[in-house]
């Protein structure tokens, strides 16, 4: 069964000759940019497929014109929705240490000696980076910038997270 992922939200028209306003995450512009089609949730639960003639960036939204919504009424019609793109688009599309938030959700976290400090229990970002919401031992929440310096390593297979506890992070 495909699994699909949200990438964006119809937000509303734009002009008069069918195009959406489409709110996307930061830094995705290449991916939204490189889509060909994308999917949105009908009535019934299942998904069809929107694609896509032609897509631009203005004012951080995607412009984006799908084929067959040629006026605003089509379009209004779709307002609010959530566009998706199937798992594997996605996963062609990560970078190396690039990773799914479900996947880092409920990994275990070590640090580098092995000793266990928690797990996982979400994932955020601050404007500046992305940060894990870890449970520690202690039952508190902390949250730790998922950069190199503190997080040199993910084992996916593995289900664990290694970090360079520095004195004060995990407080």
């Amino acid at each position: 069964m495909t699994k699909y992922i949200s990438v964006g939200k119809i937000l509303n028209f734009h002009g008069i000759k069918g195009e959406a306003r489409v709110g996307f995450s930061k830094n995705q512009e290449n991916f939204i940019c490189s889509l060909e089609s994308v999917f949105v949730k009908s009535k019934n639960n299942s998904y069809d497929e929107l694609f896509i003639e032609s897509i631009r960036i203005h004012k951080n939204f995607a412009i984006i014109k799908f084929e067959g919504i040629d006026t605003v009424n089509d379009i209004l019609e779709l307002k609010s929705a959530l566009l998706f793109v199937d798992e594997e688009t996605i996963r062609e599309n990560l970078e190396e240490d690039e990773f799914l938030i479900d996947e880092l959700v409920g990994m275990d976290v070590f640090d580098t000696e092995g000793k266990k400090l928690g797990f996982v229990v979400g994932v955020s970002n601050n404007g500046a980076n992305d940060l894990l919401s870890v449970k520690v031992n202690s039952k508190n929440i902390c949250l730790i910038p998922f950069v190199k310096a503190i997080v040199p390593e993910v084992r996916l297979k593995e289900k664990m997270i290694i970090i360079n506890n520095l004195e004060g992070l995990l407080e």
